[in-house]
C-alpha cells in the first residue's frame, strides 16, 4: 500500500519482498525511493538497521541445512522469524527440509501480502491520508519496547542529541548524519561504561586487603 501510494510502480512491492526479504528495511527504502535518497545514505541506513543479522550466524542453525543452493537461501532468507524459531526448536526436530520449507513459505507469505497489499491500494478511490506514518510509529513502538528499563535511557537521550545535531549541522543529510553520530556516541558510552567498571573493581580490590586485616 506505501508503494502505492508514494506514486512508485506495483512492481516495486514484489521487488523488494524477493530482493530485500527484510520487513522494517523494505518499508524504509519505499520512503528512501520516493525522496529520491542519495544512494550512500540508503545504504548506510540499511546497514545500521540490519546491523543485527551480523551476529545471527553465530547460533544460526545453518550446519542442519544441505550445503549448495538450499543452504544459500537460508542464509539469505535468514530473518528474524525463522532466527526465532529454529534457534529455539529442539535439534532432534530440525532438519534441512523443515528449515527449507518454513524460510521459503515465510517469504512466499510476505511477498503475497505485499501484492494484496498493492491490489488494496490500487482500489482505493484516493490515498488514506497520513498512511506513511505507520513506519514512523512502527520504529516508535520498537524504540520504547528497548528502552523500557532505566538503563537504556542514556541511549535514548543521545539518539535525540544525535538527531538534533544532524537536524542543525547536517539539513539535507539528517538521516545519514544522525545514524553516524548516534552510532559515534554509542561508541563513546560504551568506552566509558567499560572505564568505570574497570575502576570500580579495581577500587574494590584496594579495599580487600584492608577489609581482611579488619
Amino acid at each position: 500500500m506505501l508503494v502505492i501510494q508514494a506514486g512508485l510502480p506495483w512492481w516495486l512491492a514484489p521487488a523488494l519482498s524477493i530482493g530485500v526479504f527484510a520487513g522494517s528495511v523494505e518499508l524504509l527504502l519505499v520512503s528512501l525511493i520516493a525522496a529520491a535518497t542519495p544512494l550512500v545514505t540508503i545504504a548506510v541506513t540499511v546497514f545500521a538497521i540490519n546491523f543485527r543479522h551480523v551476529f545471527y550466524p553465530f547460533s544460526f542453525p545453518i550446519q542442519v541445512v544441505r550445503p549448495g543452493l538450499g543452504r544459500a537461501y537460508s542464509i539469505y532468507a535468514m530473518i528474524d522469524e525463522a532466527y526465532a524459531t529454529y534457534v529455539l526448536m529442539p535439534p532432534e526436530k530440525l532438519t534441512s527440509t523443515r528449515m527449507l520449507t518454513g524460510q521459503f513459505l515465510m517469504q512466499a507469505y510476505w511477498v503475497a501480502g505485499g501484492l494484496v497489499g498493492v491490489a488494496l491500494a490500487s482500489m482505493l478511490p484516493e490515498p488514506i491520508e497520513g498512511f506513511e506514518f505507520a513506519l514512523v510509529a512502527l520504529f516508535v513502538v520498537m524504540a520504547l519496547d528497548a528502552a523500557r528499563s532505566r538503563r537504556e535511557i542514556p541511549s535514548v537521550a543521545l539518539a535525540g542529541v544525535a538527531v538534533a545535531l544532524a537536524m542543525l549541522v547536517f539539513p539535507g543529510s539528517e538521516v545519514l548524519a544522525a545514524l553516524v553520530i548516534f552510532t559515534l556516541l554509542l561508541f563513546v558510552r560504551y568506552a566509558w561504561s567499560r572505564m568505570r567498571t574497570a575502576d570500580e573493581g579495581g577500587r574494590d580490590d584496594d579495599a580487600a586487603p584492608s577489609e581482611e586485616a579488619s
